[in-house]
């Protein structure tokens, strides 16, 4: 297994073997350090061009990645003793945190070494430690994240944001998360001109906030220059649909809307069960209908669409549930690699960066340069 002294890599977030380097946070998810490494192995064994740079006690660590095959050659483990817990507050974070797992995590996609970031732990000061770290790309005000909702589309998802950096977004806001939600569709989940709309209480165009109204011209205005589509408004309903593929709110909206989401799959699925459950005959149902009932479940499990996207910094962070289990942890792993493999952040700063006003784009940091965004 390699150690924290193996050479560096030859490219920025690729080993020596040339395979994409992914940096996880072991600590700060509710299931501990085992769950996350079980996650690692699920990636590692159904990814042969992945590896590793994983952050948290070392002895720990070691024995836990020693039980795992699929991590042998693949798996650095890089030291790091504190831990940022889900009660401890962003701002005291930023100014203790280093030597934390979590920081650590940041600061290998930071330096190179990795291409994406993973961590279980708590949200705000994932993002607090990011912006600090990372900075924000030239031209974005505030960062988002961009999640996926399953939908009757046929990528299976439509991408959401913000979904919980901030609260608040006025319309210039909104217009940088229509352009980063459309890159992160286009090239995250492979639609060539992905379809953005705006969540407001109705489609008709005079309801809604001031900021909304205002954003919708600027989201128009800019639909053809930045590769996507304007439907207009949408509502709560279309979240699924195959109207949209894009969804643009504020933090606050997009937060509420997802744990919605959430509570209401956990509630039908236990309804589902409780149902198939209720008797002999529904027992024999449920048992006829098994390969159907299977198809659902995964279809419908959350732990496999795990992963929230930090989009408008100098890096990808991938935030996973801190409850996920191994399989949630696969499926977030498995979000960054496929991020990675796309050149995702490059195109991502590019295409923000050509959006940005005069004079702006070199507010903050260097943008890549890109041919598809």
């Amino acid at each position: 297994m390699p150690s924290a002294n193996d050479s560096a890599p030859e490219a920025p977030g690729h080993g020596t073997s040339g395979r994409i380097v992914i940096s996880v946070d072991a600590m700060g998810g509710d299931r501990g350090p085992a769950a996350v490494v079980a996650g690692m192995d699920e990636s590692a064994a159904a990814n042969p061009g992945i590896e590793f740079i994983v952050h948290g006690p070392e002895d720990l660590l070691a024995q836990l990645v020693a039980k795992r095959p699929a991590l042998a050659g693949r798996c650095t483990i890089r030291p790091a003793a504190g831990v940022v817990t889900m009660d401890d507050k962003p701002s005291q974070v930023v100014r203790h945190g280093e030597g934390t797992s979590m920081w650590s995590a940041i600061e290998s996609v930071r330096k190179g070494e990795a291409t994406v970031a993973v961590s279980c732990g708590n949200t705000g000061a994932l993002m607090a430690l990011s912006m600090i770290r990372l900075r924000k790309l030239p031209g974005v005000s505030r960062p988002a994240i961009a999640c996926l909702w399953p939908s009757r589309n046929p990528q299976g998802f439509n991408v959401m944001l913000d979904v919980g950096a901030d609260i608040r977004a006025d319309a210039p806001d909104l217009l940088q998360f229509a352009l980063m939600g459309a890159s992160y569709a286009r090239n995250g989940l492979g639609v060539a001109r992905p379809r953005v709309g705006l969540l407001n209480v109705g489609t008709e165009e005079h309801k809604g906030r001031a900021e909304l109204k205002s954003a919708q011209d600027l989201v128009a205005a800019a639909a053809e220059t930045g590769g996507f589509d304007y439907v207009g408004f949408v509502e709560g309903g279309d979240l699924p649909s195959a109207r949209v593929d894009v969804i643009v709110t504020d933090g606050f909206t997009g937060n509420i809307a997802l744990k919605t989401g959430e509570g209401t799959a956990k509630l039908m699925g236990e309804f589902l069960r409780e149902a198939l459950a209720s008797g002999p005959l529904s027992r024999l149902a449920a048992l006829l209908a098994l390969g159907s009932l299977k198809r659902l479940q995964r279809r419908i499990d959350p732990r496999r669409v795990n992963g929230g996207v930090f989009l408008g910094l100098n890096g990808t962070i991938v935030k996973s549930h801190g409850s996920a289990d191994a399989t949630g942890v696969a499926a977030a792993i498995g979000l960054a690699f496929r991020l990675a493999g796309s050149g995702f952040q490059e195109r991502l700063a590019a295409r923000v960066a050509s959006a940005a006003p005069a004079g702006q784009s070199g507010a903050e940091g260097g943008a890549a340069n890109g041919n598809s965004t």
